[in-house]
């Protein structure tokens, strides 16, 4: 029986049909081959999250066992590798010539040290017996050589030299610590990774020199006694032999065996073991929350805090996180907080809650070479703005410039202005950012260049106009995003009562948020409201998409004279 035909108009074609045809449309459809699509769309299972094929990850490896679930240590994972165990004056050459074949792995160098690499197990050969090399038969001869010939050369000539001399500070603080009760020292405990060399078993494990060349090497002579290093090669080369290595690997020993002089190496397998402190924030977060969940990508710092905008579904893991992001950032994060509400009030502080760390709230800010003492819990700060506000002070603020903040906050404008400009008066309405803003103007020694107010804005823009000022006002900043549009109508007709000659308009920059299609226009419109006039001449800056379809904008226009000597001001258009 011959597959049913589906009759449709022309107009009813999907746009992807270009060429338009006249009269119906016989599409001959198949029903079998489409119940058999249906049914294979809806009953797939997504499939599970494969771990990738290379490199580190906390899906592949073997996990420690024997720890709780929340315990560090449960997130160590060991790998299977093969090294080169190669002469340490032969180690940074190797490396540079076997790149491509080496480990190269975030965090891990390619050079691996263990502790027992440095020559003390193992003894010197003799070359010849009137060799300038060979050592004295006895310990009372060697010793009596070593004082009379020792010079720059003395560690080469006489490796056993390196056993007598001084072990390095942090060596000695190890062994002391090892010695006073096994405890583990900081350098042990805050390890990133290690390496162990795997016991090679076998009849003849009593031979100290099994694989040192001989039937698996190319490299001719022994070991003389001197330091080796381990070259971790890349994980495609663990559990081979000599044999199974690249061409490319076997032609370098080889040229670096015919360099002359004696050269030995060992292939070894190891165990490379990535501790807890190796893996990054996301890894673990991805670990610990549930599948499904996005993993928190970022956080914004204000000092040494840490502030978390937690979604819903986070918060039930939300001391989970805060520990993760407080272990992964240390030291520079000491705090981590979270916003409860969105801010409501008219001093514009969040509603925070502290996660992990130190209860305090009160940190110190480092921006452009400036430090800022903030306390969150009582007033605003954003780190976020810090490059829109160094695009006013380096390409807007000129030498000359009087600069009035009208809400300054604790400071970030007026006092990078105050670096560069003429004057500058600084306005805020919450008593707790001007008390900082008082202290940040000392802290930055700045107390001739700036004037604090803790006024209204629109008082304190009254105040600015209606006072004979020694230093008149050439540039506005207006930084209050959810309101600041609305304080433009203390503008109109601030200067209807001025009885002196001309005076320049100022430049006002207002910011704003915007979720129009088009935010520009919507907030030039905002600005003709406030201002009963059609402002000509604005310069819209998008400063950062806060939201999805929320921008925050910077309109910067110079004030026109019929707004400033208009007849009234606070009048409804």
């Amino acid at each position: 029986m011959p597959p049913p035909l589906l009759r449709l108009h022309p107009h009813r074609l999907l746009p992807r049909l270009r060429r338009f045809t006249s009269g119906p449309v016989l599409l001959r459809l198949n029903p079998k081959s489409l119940y058999a699509t249906a049914s294979t769309s809806q009953a797939a299972p997504t499939p599970p999250p494969q771990p990738p094929p290379h490199g580190p990850s906390l899906r592949r490896g073997r996990p420690t066992t024997g720890h709780p679930p929340e315990a560090p240590l449960s997130f160590s994972r060991t790998f299977d590798l093969a090294a080169l165990r190669v002469p340490a004056a032969a180690c940074a050459s190797l490396e540079r010539r076997l790149r491509g074949h080496l480990l190269n792995w975030p965090r891990v160098r390619n050079i691996a040290r263990l502790s027992n690499d440095d020559g003390d197990g193992l003894v010197s050969l003799p070359t010849s017996p009137g060799s300038s090399s060979a050592l004295p038969p006895t310990a009372v001869a060697r010793r009596e050589k070593l004082a009379r010939e020792f010079n720059a050369r003395g560690f080469v000539e006489f490796p056993i030299l390196a056993k007598m001399s001084r072990p390095a500070g942090r060596t000695r603080r190890e062994m002391k610590g090892r010695a006073a009760g096994g405890k583990e020292t900081k350098h042990e405990k805050d390890k990133v990774y290690v390496v162990e060399v795997l016991e090679q078993g076998g009849e003849d494990d009593e031979d100290e020199w099994k694989g040192l060349v001989g039937e698996e090497g190319f490299g001719k002579g022994a070991w003389r006694g001197e330091p080796t290093r381990l070259l971790l090669l890349d994980e495609g080369h663990a559990n081979r032999r000599v044999d199974e290595l690249p061409e490319a690997v076997k032609v370098v020993l080889e040229h670096e065996a015919n360099q002359g002089g004696p050269f030995a190496y060992e292939l070894v397998q190891c165990q490379l073991t990535l501790f807890y402190d190796y893996w990054p924030m996301n890894e673990v977060l991805e670990a610990l929350l549930p599948e499904g969940i996005i993993i928190p990508a970022g956080f914004e710092t204000v000092g040494h805090i840490a502030h978390l905008n937690l979604r819903d579904e986070h918060l039930p893991y939300k001391t989970v996180i805060a520990q993760v992001v407080l272990d992964k950032n240390k030291p520079k994060i000491q705090t981590v907080v979270n916003k409860i509400d969105a801010i409501q009030n008219d001093y514009r502080t969040m509603q925070l809650e502290i996660l992990a760390g130190h209860d305090s709230l009160v940190t110190t800010v480092i921006e452009s070479g400036l430090r800022f003492q903030v306390d969150l819990a009582t007033v605003y700060w954003n780190s976020r703005l810090s490059t829109e506000r160094q695009r006013l002070v380096n390409n807007i603020f000129q030498n000359s410039d009087v600069v009035c903040d009208v809400f300054s906050g604790v400071g970030p404008i007026a006092i990078s202005a105050a670096k560069k400009v003429k004057y500058v008066y600084a306005n805020d309405l919450n008593p707790a950012a001007v008390e900082y803003l008082e202290q940040n103007i000392v802290l930055n020694k700045l107390e001739r260049k700036i004037e604090v107010y803790n006024m209204d804005a629109r008082r304190f823009v009254n105040a600015m106009y209606s006072s004979q000022h020694v230093h008149p006002v050439t540039q506005v900043v207006m930084n209050l995003p959810k309101d600041a549009a609305e304080f433009l109508d203390v503008f109109r007709g601030i200067l209807r009562n001025r009885q002196t000659g001309h005076i320049a308009m100022p430049k006002i920059h207002v910011y704003g948020f915007s979720k129009a299609e088009d935010p520009e226009y919507d907030f030039h419109e905002r600005i003709n409201l406030a201002l009963c006039d059609s402002v000509m001449g604005v310069e819209m800056h998008r400063v950062r998409l806060v939201a999805p379809g929320k921008w925050m904008l910077c309109a910067s226009f110079t004030l026109p004279e019929s707004v400033a000597y208009a007849k009234a001001n606070y009048i409804t258009c």
